[in-house]
């Protein structure tokens, strides 16, 4: 059962990697880097900020900030330390079939050395569990923009070759659990005041 998911793991990294063009190359490297996503961090805290009060926006700040950091260091001292799965791209076994992306001549991006879980889909879909709970129905264009650039996100590590597709769908199930109990924990502590 397990080579069995094993393969099917492979075939879709293959399937996935093997979509490269210059143009995916750097539409993915963008969606992969870190301060890529700004913008659309700074228009979900201006919709937070226009939802809440001062205080409730500074609870909301440091759950982010909580969460983040629990999912960060989640998804590196009890999954890549313990599990030690390397990533594709540091796996002799397939390796070398992978394309990819080249930073500059000869440099070619390939991640540390062990990729389960996914730290990127974690943080990012902990993030979002934490706050789409407090976004309304009115806002749903913004929430599902949101989930969609979080799965853009996941598959650009699939894409560069860095992680496998279980890494990035376990990572983002554990940011989001984190995020969304994040969330239960918050508003079980704290009284969350109307506008």
């Amino acid at each position: 059962m397990i080579n069995w998911l094993e393969s099917i793991d492979r075939a879709i990294l293959l399937f996935i990697n093997g979509l490269n063009t210059p143009f995916l190359d750097e539409v993915m490297w963008f969606f992969s880097g870190k301060l890529s996503l700004i913008p659309l961090y700074l228009i979900l805290f201006y919709f937070l900020k226009k939802e809440n009060n001062w205080k409730n926006f500074g609870l909301i700040c440091l759950g982010v900030f909580l969460t983040v950091l629990i999912s960060d260091q989640s998804s590196v001292h009890l999954f890549k330390d313990i599990f030690q799965r390397y990533r594709p791209s540091h796996n002799l076994e397939i390796s070398h079939l992978l394309h990819y992306y080249e930073i500059k001549p000869g440099d070619f991006y390939r991640g540390g050395t062990y990729g389960f879980i996914s730290s990127h889909a974690a943080n990012y879909f902990g993030m979002l569990g934490f706050v789409l709970p407090f976004f309304s129905n009115k806002h749903r264009i913004l929430k599902v923009s949101a989930i969609v650039i979080g799965i853009i996100v996941s598959l650009s590590r699939v894409y560069l070759g860095v992680h496998y597709p279980s890494d990035v769908l376990l990572g983002a199930g554990l940011g989001f659990l984190i995020g969304w109990s994040m969330n239960h924990f918050l508003y079980s502590r704290f009284k969350f005041a109307e506008k």
